[in-house]
C-alpha cells in the first residue's frame, strides 16, 4: 500500500508514482530568495545612502551588484548543479547567502555593502536551477511528467514575493533598521540548509571526483569568456557609458567564446547544441523581450505616477498592486493548461494593448484608468513568466536543464537593465508624460516582436504534446 505524504518522514523514501511533495518546501524558498532581495532593496536605498553618506549614483550599484552577479552566475551554476546535483549547489548557496546577509548587516561602507549584494546574487544562483532539475529528476523517477501544479506553485511564489517585497523590507526597516534586510538573509539561509539537507536526494556522485576531470568537466576557460562578455555588456547598458571599449571588449570575449567552445571537448555553452534548437532560443528572446516590457512599466511608469501624474509614493505604489494581483490570478488560473502557445499569444497581445493604452495617458488621467492599465499589465505578467518556464522546461536538453533554466534567467535579467537603461535615456529630464509615451513606443516594439516571434513558432504547438 502507498504511503500517503502526511506520513513520510525526513528519511523515508518517497512513493515510486507521485511527485515527493517534501521537495517543494526547499525549491520555493530556494527559487523566492533572489526576487525577495530584489524587491526590498527599493524601499532601503534611500535610508541606506543617507547612514553612510552614499549618494544615489552609489546606492544604485547596490541593485546592479546583484543583477550583474546573478544574469552571469545563474547559467554557470545552472551548470554545475547539471554535472554535480542539485543538493551540493543548493546547500553552498545556501552558505553564502548567510555569509552575504552577515556581510550586509556589519557593513561598515557602501563598497563593503555592494560586496554583500553580490554574494547575495551569487548564492541565490542556485535556486531557480536547482527546482527546475528537481521537478525533472522527479519526472524521470516516476516515469510520469511533474504535475503542472509543481512548475505554476514555482511561477506564482516568485510573483507573490514581487509583491510582499516591499512591504517586508518596510516593516524590517521599521523594527530593526535598513540593516535588518540583510539580517533576514541569515535565518532564511538556515531555513534553507535545513530543508535542503533533509529532503533532496543525494546525487549519484562518490564525491572523489579528479580536480582535472572536474576542470575539464565545467570547462573554466569557457566560463571566464562567458563573465567577461556578460560583464562588459551589462556595464555598458546598466550605465550606458559613452566609453565604446566596453561594447568593444564584450563584443571580442563574445567572438573568443564562440571559437573555443565550438572547439571544447565539453562546453561550458554547447552553442552547437543550442543552435540546433531553434524553440530554445526563441524561448530565451521571448524572455528577454517579455523582460524589457515587463521592468519598463516596473521602473517607468511607477515614475511617471510620482512625478508626471503627481501621486505620492504610498498611492503609487496602490496603483501598482494589481498589476502583481491580476498575474497571480492569472497565473493559479491557467497553470493546469498545457497550452503554452495560447498563454504566449494572449500575453503578447495584451502587451501590446497596454503599450498601445500607455500612449494616451497623461497629468489629468483619471485614477480609475490608471487602476485599468495596472490590471491589464497583470495578464502578462501571469501568462507569459509561466509560459516560457514551461517551455524551457519541455524544451532543453534533459541532462542540460539547470544550465538551460539559469540561462533564460541571464535573458530575463539582460531584458530587465535594458530596461532600466532606457528610462534613464526617456526620462532624462525627469519623468513626465512626454518621456512615458516614448518609453511606450519601445514597449510597442519589444511587444509586437515578442508576438511575431510567437505566432512563427510552429513548435509551440508540440511543445506540450
Amino acid at each position: 500500500m502507498t504511503t500517503s505524504l502526511h506520513q513520510l518522514r525526513p528519511g523515508a523514501d518517497p512513493a515510486p508514482d507521485h511527485f515527493d511533495r517534501r521537495l517543494v518546501a526547499p525549491m520555493v524558498l530556494g527559487a523566492i530568495l533572489n526576487p525577495i532581495n530584489s524587491s526590498m532593496i527599493a524601499v532601503a536605498l534611500v535610508p541606506i545612502g543617507a547612514a553612510l553618506g552614499a549618494a544615489p549614483a552609489q546606492t544604485a550599484w547596490l541593485v546592479s551588484g546583484l543583477y550583474l552577479a546573478t544574469a552571469i552566475g545563474q547559467p554557470v551554476v545552472g551548470r554545475l548543479v547539471d554535472l554535480y546535483g542539485a543538493r551540493r549547489l543548493f546547500l553552498a548557496g545556501a552558505v553564502l547567502i548567510g555569509v552575504g546577509g552577515l556581510v550586509g548587516a556589519l557593513a561598515p561602507s557602501i563598497g563593503v555593502l555592494v560586496l554583500s549584494r553580490v554574494l547575495l546574487g551569487l548564492g541565490t544562483c542556485a535556486g531557480y536551477p536547482a527546482a527546475m532539475t528537481l521537478i525533472r529528476g522527479e519526472a524521470d523517477r516516476t516515469g510520469q511528467d511533474s504535475p503542472a501544479t509543481i512548475l505554476t506553485v514555482l511561477a506564482v511564489s516568485t510573483q507573490t514575493v514581487a509583491v510582499i517585497g516591499p512591504t517586508l523590507g518596510g516593516f524590517l526597516i521599521g523594527v530593526g533598521g535598513w540593516r535588518a534586510t540583510f539580517t533576514v538573509n541569515v535565518p532564511l539561509a538556515l531555513a534553507c540548509l535545513v530543508l535542503g539537507a533533509l529532503y533532496l536526494p543525494r546525487g549519484a556522485s562518490s564525491g572523489r571526483t579528479r580536480l582535472g576531470d572536474a576542470l575539464r568537466a565545467i570547462d573554466p576557460l569557457g566560463i571566464v569568456l562567458f563573465v567577461a562578455t556578460l560583464v562588459t555588456l551589462l556595464l555598458f547598458l546598466t550605465h550606458l557609458r559613452a566609453d565604446l571599449w566596453l561594447p568593444v571588449l564584450s563584443v571580442a570575449a563574445g567572438a573568443g567564446l564562440t571559437w573555443w567552445e565550438l572547439r571544447a571537448p565539453a562546453p561550458f555553452l554547447d552553442l552547437r547544441l543550442l543552435g540546433g534548437n531553434l524553440p530554445l532560443l526563441a524561448t530565451y528572446a521571448r524572455s528577454l523581450l517579455a523582460a524589457i516590457t515587463s521592468y519598463a512599466l516596473l521602473y517607468g511608469f511607477t515614475q511617471w505616477l510620482e512625478e508626471g501624474r503627481g501621486l505620492s509614493p504610498q498611492i503609487a505604489g496602490l496603483v501598482l498592486l494589481p498589476v502583481f494581483a491580476a498575474g497571480i490570478v492569472v497565473s493559479s488560473i491557467t497553470g493546469r493548461s498545457p497550452r503554452i502557445r495560447g498563454k504566449l499569444l494572449v500575453g503578447g497581445l495584451a502587451q501590446v494593448a497596454l503599450a498601445v493604452v500607455l500612449l494616451f495617458v497623461d497629468a489629468q488621467s483619471a485614477l480609475w484608468f490608471l487602476l485599468a492599465v495596472a490590471v491589464l499589465a497583470g495578464i502578462p505578467q501571469g501568462l507569459n513568466n509561466l509560459a516560457n518556464q514551461n517551455a524551457v522546461y519541455h524544451q532543453a536538453d534533459p541532462a542540460r536543464l539547470g544550465s538551460s533554466a539559469g540561462l533564460m534567467r541571464t535573458f530575463f535579467y539582460l531584458g530587465a537593465i535594458t530596461a532600466s537603461a532606457t528610462n534613464g535615456i526617456v526620462f532624462r529630464d525627469g519623468a513626465g508624460t512626454a518621456g512615458m509615451h516614448e518609453l511606450a513606443l519601445v514597449m510597442l516594439a519589444a511587444s509586437v516582436l515578442f508576438a511575431v516571434l510567437t505566432v512563427a513558432d510552429r513548435s509551440l504547438r508540440r511543445v506540450a504534446a
